[in-house]
């Protein structure tokens, strides 16, 4: 009789479980949730409650259409419906119609996650695919729309206001000069008197939550600093170049001046809009981040440049649509830069061995 045993992967054994890693987001998320009802009130409250409901509800009525019995239903649910659902709700604005939460997390889970096999098979983020469903689809019931102030004197004076408390972002107003900004990092860093989605204004708890899942062990610290990183330094780098194209290049030092004043946008482009939300939370998703250490690297460096890309040629925030096209990338980057198996020698060339005899 042998002595082995045979069976399936994984071989290594883990208290980290889905269902454990999942609550750990679930606590990592509360303080900015928390933060962003203190500053945007009950309507926040409100959408989040929604958007978690109806993604775990629209999870197990997908179940029960596939004929799977409630109690196993119940027995099984690992939490990631209710993580998507929060996320999806974080990145609703306080304005927001209450349907538009609900169909975005529908959309998130049904769509994205179940129809391709559950937990684990989805090949981009949910709660990234339903926030861009909601802004695609629902545009203004999503978070409002701007409008031009018909009073203003001139085209070269328009004042661009916003019809809703989630308008003139930090973000908005680093690329557009229309909009003004008065807000310090500091307001930035806290969210006071931040507009934006319910729970991106507060970079502290987020910041807190990411630290929380880091010593948890959920979370590699590298891939959100690489992120965030080379966002701000791409930035810092378009903010020059737009300097310099404005002056006359036979000003004395205009080279050094510019680069010296582009500096100052390295840390509101970090900490305005949804970077430090997406750059904790949803950009280092397990299923949809490279399987090695070197794709990585390059997955977050690349999202970086093309985050800060992106919202230069918008004018505003693409830090969800840059996580979308990057996650497409995925099967790629898996697909040529693979993991080295362990004991493997590297096959000595028959030229090599002739040589050598």
């Amino acid at each position: 009789m042998s002595t082995y045993v045979y069976s399936s992967s994984p071989h290594i054994k883990s208290s980290a479980t889905t269902k454990r890693i999942m609550i750990d987001l679930c606590i990592a998320l509360l303080p900015a949730c928390i933060m962003g009802a203190v500053y945007f009130g009950w309507k926040a409250l409100l959408i989040l409650a929604i958007s978690c409901l109806s993604a775990v509800a629209a999870e197990w009525v997908f179940l029960l259409c596939c004929k799977k019995k409630f109690a196993e239903i119940i027995r099984e649910f690992d939490f990631t419906s209710l993580v998507t659902g929060l996320l999806v709700g974080m990145n609703m604005y306080a304005t927001s119609k209450w349907y538009v939460a609900i169909l975005a997390s529908v959309f998130a889970i049904i769509v994205v996650k179940m129809l391709f096999g559950g937990t684990g098979k989805n090949i981009v983020n949910p709660a990234i695919a339903g926030r861009i469903f909601a802004f695609i689809a629902f545009g203004a019931a999503f978070g409002g729309t701007f409008c031009v102030n018909p009073e203003a004197p001139s085209v070269s004076q328009i004042d661009i206001t916003h019809t809703f408390q989630a308008g003139a972002t930090p973000l908005g107003a680093l690329y557009n000069p229309n909009l003004q900004n008065s807000l310090s990092n500091w307001d930035l860093l806290l969210g006071t008197g931040v507009q934006g989605c319910i729970g991106e204004v507060c970079k502290l708890a987020l910041i807190a939550g990411g630290i929380y899942l880091v010593v948890r062990g959920v979370l590699n610290f590298r891939w959100p600093l690489v992120y965030m990183a080379v966002t701000g330094l791409v930035s810092v780098l378009i903010a020059w170049i737009d300097g310099c194209n404005a002056l006359d290049v036979s000003t004395p030092s205009f080279v050094a001046v510019e680069f010296g004043k582009a500096w100052g946008v390295f840390l509101p482009s970090i900490l305005s809009g949804g970077l430090v939300l997406g750059a904790i939370f949803m950009a280092t998703d397990y299923v949809t981040t490279p399987n090695t250490k070197l794709g990585n690297y390059i997955y977050f460096v690349l999202l970086g440049i093309l985050t800060a890309v992106l919202r230069r040629a918008v004018k505003g925030e693409a830090v969800s649509f840059a996580i979308l096209l990057m996650n497409l990338l995925v099967p790629l980057f898996d697909l040529y830069i693979r993991r080295r198996p362990f004991g493997y020698v590297k096959a000595v060339k028959e030229k090599k061995v002739k040589e050598a005899k």
